[in-house]
C-alpha cells in the first residue's frame, strides 16, 4: 500500500527514546516495538513469536557473535534492532516491520486503514445481555478477559451498558448483589481467571442466600492449557458450583446466544447467581449468530393460593382479636398490598430486620423491627398476639417469631413453608395475590381491642427511653442513639440506605426511624464490608432506572466494615457518585467484643488501629468531616448529604453505647 494511503499515527517524540534503546508504543491498538540504533529508527511487531513477550520491554545487547540484538525480556530470543530478523535457528522468519517517518521531531507509524470490526462470540453474548435487560457491569479488566471486555466496551460506547471499574473484585460482587436486591434485575460482574474469579465468591454467596439475581462473567486461561496447572488455571466450574444455580464454560462450539440467555433466565427466574466461564482464546472467535432475546422465554409470576387455603385463612383472621402481620423482605415488591390488608384489620405490622423500612415508622400501624435488631414495640405486640400472619419472612432466629403462636405463613416457595417448624396454616402462593384475594372478606371483630391506640402508647414509651439514652456518656465517644436520631431527622424520605454488619447495624435497627427509605443489607450471609460496595451498586441503579433516579444513597458502617473495601471510596470519586457514607468509628470490632463478653471469654484482638477516615476521604478527592461531639452531628450530616459527590462523616463513637 502506498504511504499516502496509510493512516499515519503519532507515537512519540525523538527525545523519548535515546540511542541504543527500545520501547513499547501503541499505534491505534497495535503494540509496536520502537527501536533507536546507530542513528536509525525502526518499528516492528512488539510480540515475540515464542510466548508473545514484549520486545519493547527488552534491551539491545551484544551477542556472542559480536552483533547487537534486541533481546526478548521473557525468554531471551534475539532480533535485529532495525530489520527484526533473528540470528537463525528460530521457528520464525522475523518480525513484521511497520513504515516509520519522522516529521520534525515527532515519530509517526504507518498503519493500514482500520478494517471493519469482525463480530465475535463475546459480541453476540454482550448483545444478548443487553437484550435481556442487563444495564450495568461491575468489574476489573485483565489479561484473561480482554476479548470479553472489548465486547462490553463496544456496548458501553453505544450507550446500552454502563460500566464501573472497581478496585477489588469482591466489591464488584457486592455491588451487583445490592443492585439486584434493589431493582430485581441482574447486574454483571467481570473478572479475570484464577484469583479475580475467586475474589467474587463472598459477594456471590451474599446474592445467593438473599435471592438476588447476579451474572458472574469470569475469564479463564486458554483451552489448550486447561488442566496441567497453567498460570492462574483453576477449576472454575467446580469453584462456582455451590454458589451458582447455573455455571457453564463458553466453548468454541457452544450456542453462545443460548448460553447467555439461559444464564440470565436462571438469574431472573431463580433469583440466583449465574456464572459463565470464558476461555481467553474463545472470546475473540468470529461469530455470525444472532443475539438471544427474552421474548417467549419468561412467564407470569402470580401464584394464586388454593381456594381451601384462602377460606381457612379468612376464617382464622376473622376469629382473631389481636392479629399482627410480620412483613418480611420477601414481600418487598407488594408492601402496599400488605399494608392495605393491615389497615383493613387494624393490625400492627412488625417487620423483619431485612424488611426494615418496607412500612414507614410514621405509619399508624407500624411497630418497627422484630428481633435482635428490633424495638420493644414489635416484641410486645408479638407476645400479645393471638394470630401471626407472616408474609415473606423466613423465620430466621434473628427475627424470633414465636413458633408456639397460631401462624398463617404465605410464601411462593413451598420449601419455605414451615421450613424450621410446623405452622398452623402454610399457604402456597404469591403474597400480593393472597392479600388481594382476602382483603374484602376479612374484618375486624367488633369486640377487638384498638391496637392502633396501643401502638401510640408503645411508641411514646420507646421514644422516651431513646431520649434517656441520649444522656448517657462514657467519655469515649458519641452514643449511637444520637447518631441515628440525627440521621432520622435529616435523611431524605426516598433515600437508599445500604448498611453493614456489627454494632452499628444493631443500633440502626433499633434507633433509626424510616419514613419511606429503602434499606439494603447482607441479610443471611451477614458479611462485613457490604455497605460501601453496595452503595456503588445502589447509585448505579439510580442512573439506570427511572424509578430510582435522583434518590440519595447513604451507606452506614463501622470502622471494621469500612476498612474491608475502603479504596472503593476512590471508585465513587472516579465516577462522581452522589454517595454519603456514615462511619461509626470506635476503633474496635465492637460486636465481637460484645460476643466475647456474652460468652464469658476474655476480650481479645478486637481493637483496631485506624487512620483519620475523614482525612482519607479528602485525600481521595471527596468530602470528609470528623465528629467527636454530639452537638456537631446534625450540621456534619446535613453538609455531607448536601454535598454533590462522595462524602464521608466519621463519627467517633463509644463501643459500649449501642
Amino acid at each position: 500500500m502506498d504511504a499516502q494511503d496509510l493512516d499515519w499515527i503519532k507515537v512519540g517524540h525523538v527525545n523519548d527514546l535515546p540511542e541504543g534503546r527500545v520501547k513499547t508504543v501503541t499505534a491505534r491498538t497495535t503494540s509496536i516495538c520502537l527501536s533507536h540504533f546507530e542513528g536509525q529508527w525502526a518499528a516492528m511487531d512488539n510480540h515475540c513469536p515464542h510466548q508473545r513477550g514484549p520486545l519493547g520491554e527488552g534491551s539491545i545487547e551484544k551477542g556472542s557473535d559480536g552483533k547487537c540484538w534486541i533481546r526478548c525480556p521473557w525468554h531471551g530470543w534475539d532480533f535485529d534492532p532495525l530489520t527484526g530478523t533473528p540470528p537463525g535457528g528460530h521457528e520464525d522468519s522475523g518480525q513484521k516491520l511497520y513504515p516509520l517517518r519522522i516529521d520534525g521531531d515527532e515519530i509517526y507509524i504507518g498503519l493500514d486503514p482500520e478494517p471493519p470490526h469482525e463480530r465475535t462470540v463475546t459480541d453476540v453474548m454482550a448483545e444478548t445481555m443487553v437484550n435481556w435487560g442487563v444495564k450495568r457491569v461491575f468489574g476489573m479488566v485483565g489479561h484473561s478477559n480482554l476479548g470479553l471486555a472489548d465486547a462490553i466496551r463496544r456496548q458501553v460506547d453505544k450507550g446500552t451498558l454502563g460500566y464501573i471499574g472497581i478496585r477489588h473484585e469482591g466489591a464488584a460482587a457486592f455491588a451487583a448483589s445490592a443492585y439486584g436486591k434493589l431493582t430485581g434485575k441482574p447486574a454483571a460482574c467481570l473478572t479475570i481467571a484464577g484469583p479475580g474469579a475467586t475474589n467474587l465468591l463472598t459477594g456471590l454467596w451474599d446474592a445467593k442466600v438473599d435471592r438476588s439475581p447476579v451474572l458472574a462473567l469470569t475469564g479463564q486461561v486458554q483451552t489448550q492449557v486447561f488442566g496441567p496447572g497453567a498460570f492462574q488455571d483453576i477449576d472454575l466450574k467446580s469453584a462456582f458450583e455451590a454458589v451458582s444455580k447455573f455455571s457453564q464454560p463458553v466453548l468454541s462450539t457452544s450456542n453462545h446466544a443460548e448460553l447467555m440467555s439461559l444464564a440470565l433466565k436462571t438469574a431472573l427466574v431463580e433469583r440466583d447467581v449465574a456464572n459463565l466461564i470464558f476461555p481467553d482464546d474463545v472470546q475473540t472467535n468470529p461469530s455470525s449468530r444472532e443475539a438471544g432475546k427474552p421474548e417467549g422465554r419468561l412467564g407470569g409470576t402470580g401464584i394464586t393460593p388454593s381456594g381451601e387455603d384462602l377460606a381457612k385463612a379468612v376464617e382464622m383472621i376473622n376469629a382473631a382479636k389481636r392479629p399482627v402481620i410480620v412483613l418480611g423482605y420477601g414481600a418487598k415488591d407488594v408492601r402496599d398490598k400488605v399494608v392495605a390488608l393491615a389497615e383493613k384489620l387494624g393490625a400492627p405490622v412488625l417487620t423483619t430486620f431485612k424488611g426494615k423500612g418496607l412500612i414507614p415508622d410514621t405509619h399508624p400501624l407500624a411497630a418497627g423491627v422484630l428481633g435482635r435488631s428490633g424495638t420493644p414495640i414489635a416484641s410486645w405486640f408479638m407476645n400479645e398476639a393471638d394470630l401471626i400472619v407472616s408474609l415473606g419472612s423466613s423465620f430466621a432466629n434473628h427475627t424470633g417469631i414465636a413458633p408456639y403462636k397460631t401462624i398463617i405463613q404465605v410464601d411462593f416457595e413451598r420449601m419455605q413453608l414451615g421450613k424450621f417448624h410446623p405452622v398452623t396454616l402454610p399457604v402456597w402462593g404469591e403474597i400480593g395475590t393472597f392479600c388481594e384475594a382476602i382483603v374484602d372478606q376479612v374484618l375486624k371483630p367488633a369486640d377487638a381491642p384498638d391496637q392502633a391506640s396501643e401502638l401510640v402508647e408503645r411508641w411514646t414509651i420507646w421514644r422516651a427511653e431513646k431520649d434517656l439514652r441520649l444522656s448517657e456518656d462514657g467519655g469515649r465517644g458519641v452514643h449511637s442513639a444520637a447518631v441515628f436520631k440525627a440521621l432520622s431527622d435529616l435523611c431524605p424520605p426516598d433515600a437508599i440506605i445500604p448498611v453493614d454488619v456489627g454494632n452499628n447495624t444493631y443500633s440502626f435497627g433499633r434507633y433509626f426511624e424510616p419514613c419511606g427509605q429503602r434499606i439494603l443489607m447482607s441479610g443471611y450471609l451477614g458479611s462485613i464490608g457490604f455497605s460501601l460496595p453496595a452503595a456503588l451498586g445502589a447509585w448505579s441503579a439510580t442512573q439506570d432506572f427511572e424509578e430510582f433516579r435522583g434518590r440519595k444513597v447513604i451507606s452506614i458502617s463501622g470502622d471494621g466494615g469500612f476498612g474491608q473495601y475502603a479504596m472503593e471510596f476512590t471508585t465513587a470519586v472516579k465516577y462522581g457518585m452522589d454517595i454519603t457514607h456514615i462511619l461509626l468509628n470506635n476503633s474496635e470490632l465492637g460486636k465481637i467484643s460484645k460476643e466475647q463478653r456474652s460468652g464469658e471469654w476474655p476480650v481479645w484482638e478486637t481493637n483496631l488501629t485506624n487512620p483519620s477516615f475523614a482525612a482519607f476521604a479528602r485525600l481521595c478527592g471527596g468530602h470528609g468531616h470528623r465528629v467527636t461531639d454530639p452537638a456537631e452531628l446534625k450540621d456534619a450530616i446535613a453538609d455531607a448529604i448536601a454535598h454533590d459527590g462522595p462524602s464521608l462523616v466519621e463519627i467517633i463513637t463509644d463501643a459500649d453505647l449501642v
